[in-house]
C-alpha cells in the first residue's frame, strides 16, 4: 500500500517570505516537531542535487535519512526524496498567492513503504497526516508571529 498525504494551510505571510523559510533546511527544527537535526552535506545554498541528512523521532522510532533535492524552483515547488531506510519517501511543497497577499501552502509526502512499515502503512499514514497537520500550524505561529 502506498502512503499519499497531503496538508495545507494558509499563511498571513507573503509567498517568497514563506517559501523561503519552509524550503531552508537550517529551519526544519523550528516548525517540524519530530525533526531532531539537519545537517546539509554540502555548504552553500539549496540547489537540485543537494543531499540533506536529517535525524526524526516517529511513531517512537529515531529514523535517520538523507534526501535529495530534486526539484527547486524557488517561491513556487521543493521536492525532496530518499530511497534510504524501510520507507522511501517523497517530500513536496508548494506555494501560491492568496488573494489578500497570503500563502497557501500545500505539503505532501508519498512513498512506498517496505518491510514491517509496509502492515504498518494505514496507521503510519493516519500519524504523517496528524504531524503534518501540527508542523503546518507550528510553521503559520511561527511565520505569523515575526
Amino acid at each position: 500500500m502506498a502512503v499519499d498525504v497531503s496538508t495545507e494551510i494558509v499563511i498571513d505571510r507573503a509567498r517568497p517570505e514563506v517559501a523561503a523559510f519552509a524550503a531552508d533546511p537550517d529551519n526544519a527544527t523550528r516548525w517540524y516537531s519530530n525533526i531532531k537535526s539537519v545537517e546539509p552535506e554540502a555548504p552553500g545554498p539549496v540547489v537540485v542535487g543537494s543531499r540533506i541528512a536529517f535525524v526524526a523521532q516517529f511513531l517512537g522510532r529515531r529514523i535517520a535519512y538523507t534526501y535529495e533535492v530534486k526539484e527547486h524552483l524557488p517561491g513556487e515547488r521543493f521536492v525532496m526524496s530518499t530511497a534510504q531506510g524501510p520507507f522511501a519517501m517523497e517530500t513536496t511543497y508548494t506555494w501560491k498567492d492568496t488573494q489578500d497577499g497570503g500563502t497557501h501552502m500545500a505539503l505532501r509526502n508519498r512513498g512506498e513503504p517496505s518491510g514491517f512499515s509496509k502492515i504498518a502503512a494505514p496507521m503510519m499514514e493516519r500519524a504523517m497526516r496528524r504531524a503534518n497537520r501540527k508542523d503546518l500550524d507550528r510553521l503559520k505561529a511561527l511565520l505569523e508571529r515575526s
